[in-house]
C-alpha cells in the first residue's frame, strides 16, 4: 500500500478551546507548511530542525490569521514514518477552519478516519495489535480499561506473538531443512522434540486465549440486568451505581416501564446496566409490556442483580421470580436493599450470592463490587501481561491453537514431521494475521474506519 497524498486533519476536538492542533503527513508536508507558516526567527521552514517547536504566524490567502507553533518531523523518525508537521493555533472554530483551508489550498488533502495510525502501521511503525490498542486507549472509560489498552499499546501482545512466531518459524525451517538436505551437517528435529516444542507453544497460546474473558469484562463490561418487584429500590440501585440520577425514583409502584440503561465501574469490572420494570401481574397494558421486556432481558443478561426489599416479607410475585432466577445459568446476585432499617427478611440461603445494601446511603456498594470482581475476575487480572482484547484477535489465536493441536494429533498418530509441519504453517499464518504481518486490505480498512479523523 503506497500513500501518494499528503493529508491534513484537525486532531483536537472541533470547537472553541485554548489550542487547536492540525496534523499533516506525507512527502509534501514541509513544503505545504512553508506556504502557511512564517517563523518568527526568519528562517525558511525547510531549514527548521525537526522535533523542535517554532513560534511564528499562520497565513491564509496572503493575510496573517493567527500566531502559534509549528513542529516538523522528518521520515522515518515520526509517528507515521513519513515527513510530518503539527501546527498549533488558537482553538477558535474560524481560525482552525481557515488554517485547514490554507493547507488544502497549498496542496494537502483531507485525511480519512484513522489515516495517520493506518500509515504508521503500513510503514512498519506499529504492529496491528498496537494500533488497535491506541483506539482502546481513546475509548477507555475506566482505569482498568486504560491500563489494559496501555499494556498492548506498549507492545506486550505484539511481543508475545512475535516470540511465538519466531520460535515456530525456526522450528518449521529446521524441520524442512533437514528433510530437504539430509546429507548436510544439520540436526534432525525428532518427532519427540517437535512434539515437545509445539506443546510448549500451545500452552502459551492457551494462556493468551484465556485472557480474553477477563479482558472483555474490563474493556467492554458485563451486560447486567437489575430486576425485582415494584418499589424495591431497583432505580435507586441504578442511580447509586452510576453515580447520577439515571432513573426516576418515586414511591409510586410501576414508575419504570421501559428499560433504562447506564454504565458503572465496580473495581475493575465495568457493568452495562439495564434497570427494568417491576415484575408483577398487572392489568395495565403498558406496564405489562414493560414486565415482558424485563423478563426477556433477564434471559439474555450476563449478570442479574435481583433486588429485594429486606424490610418486609417477600410477596407472591417475588417468590415466583425467585424460583425463575434459580433456573438461570447466568450468575444471579440477590441485592437485599434497605439495610439502613431493621431487616425483616434477609434472603440468605435462597441464592448462592447475597449482598445487603442501602441504595439510600450507599452502604454495601463496595461489598457488591468485591463480589462481582470475584465472579468475573477470579484471581485478579495481571495488567503487566499481554491480553487478547477483541474478536479479531480471539479468532486468530483460536485458529493458531487449532492448527497446533492438529499438528500434535498428526505426530501422535504416527505421521512424519513434514506432515505435521503442514498444520504448523497454518498456525504461522494465523500468528501473522494476529499482529498484522499478513492481513488483507479489507480487514485493515475495517479496523481503521473506527478511528476518528486526525488520529
Amino acid at each position: 500500500m503506497i500513500f501518494d497524498r499528503t493529508v491534513a486533519a484537525l486532531s483536537t476536538p472541533y470547537g472553541r478551546g485554548a489550542i487547536a492542533m492540525i496534523r499533516m503527513t506525507g512527502d509534501d508536508s514541509v513544503g505545504i507548511a512553508s506556504a502557511v507558516f512564517r517563523p518568527k526567527n526568519g528562517k525558511p521552514v525547510d531549514q527548521l530542525s525537526p522535533a523542535h517547536a517554532y513560534y511564528g504566524y499562520f497565513v491564509c490567502d496572503g493575510e496573517i490569521i493567527d500566531d502559534g507553533m509549528l513542529t516538523l518531523y522528518r521520515a522515518p523518525v515520526s509517528y507515521t514514518g513519513e515527513d510530518m508537521a503539527e501546527l498549533c493555533c488558537h482553538g477558535g472554530v474560524l481560525v482552525s477552519s481557515l488554517l485547514l483551508k490554507a493547507l488544502y489550498d497549498a496542496g494537502a488533502c483531507p485525511a480519512e478516519g484513522g489515516e495517520f495510525t493506518k500509515r504508521a502501521f503500513v510503514n512498519g511503525k506499529l504492529k496491528l495489535t498496537e494500533a488497535e490498542a491506541i483506539m482502546d486507549v481513546i475509548d477507555a472509560d475506566s482505569f482498568g480499561a486504560l491500563r489494559l489498552a496501555g499494556a498492548n499499546n506498549r507492545g506486550l501482545l505484539s511481543g508475545a506473538a512475535e516470540k511465538m512466531y519466531n520460535e515456530l518459524r525456526h522450528l518449521i525451517a529446521q524441520t524442512y531443512a533437514y528433510i530437504d538436505y539430509p546429507d548436510e551437517d544439520m540436526t534432525d528435529v525428532t518427532a519427540d522434540e517437535l512434539r515437545e516444542r509445539v506443546a510448549a507453544l500451545l500452552c502459551e497460546a492457551r494462556k493468551l486465549k484465556d485472557s480474553y474473558g477477563r479482558a472483555t469484562v474490563v474493556k467492554n463490561g458485563v451486560d447486567t440486568v437489575i430486576c425485582g418487584a415494584p418499589n424495591v429500590g431497583k432505580s435507586s440501585l441504578l442511580n447509586l451505581l452510576t453515580g447520577k440520577q439515571t432513573a426516576i425514583v418515586t414511591e409510586i409502584p410501576g414508575t419504570t416501564r421501559d428499560i433504562v440503561t447506564g454504565a458503572a465501574v465496580l473495581g475493575d469490572v465495568r457493568l452495562q446496566l439495564s434497570d427494568t420494570a417491576g415484575i408483577r401481574n398487572t392489568s395495565d397494558e403498558v406496564e405489562r409490556i414493560g414486565v415482558d421486556l424485563a423478563r426477556g432481558a433477564i434471559e439474555e443478561a450476563g449478570l442479574v442483580l435481583a433486588v429485594f426489599d429486606g424490610s418486609r416479607e417477600p410477596e407472591e410475585d417475588e417468590l415466583s421470580l425467585i424460583q425463575k432466577l434459580k433456573t438461570l445459568k447466568t450468575p444471579v446476585v440477590a441485592v437485599v436493599n434497605k439495610s439502613d432499617v431493621p431487616v425483616v427478611f434477609g434472603y440468605d440461603g435462597l441464592f448462592e450470592h447475597t449482598v445487603h445494601i442501602s441504595a439510600k446511603t450507599g452502604e454495601g456498594k463496595e461489598e457488591l463490587g468485591r463480589l462481582i470482581g470475584r465472579l468475573f475476575l477470579e484471581g485478579g487480572i495481571d495488567y503487566a501481561a499481554p491480553h487478547i482484547v477483541n474478536e479479531r484477535q480471539y479468532s486468530q489465536i483460536g485458529r493458531f491453537i487449532t492448527s497446533l493441536s492438529s499438528a500434535l494429533s498428526a505426530l501422535d498418530s504416527g505421521q512424519t514431521q513434514d506432515i505435521a509441519c503442514l498444520d504448523l504453517e497454518d498456525a504461522l499464518s494465523a500468528l501473522s494475521e494476529l499482529d498484522g504481518r499478513e492481513v488483507n486490505d479489507d480487514i485493515v480498512g475495517e479496523i481503521f474506519s473506527k478511528f476518528c479523523v486526525g488520529k
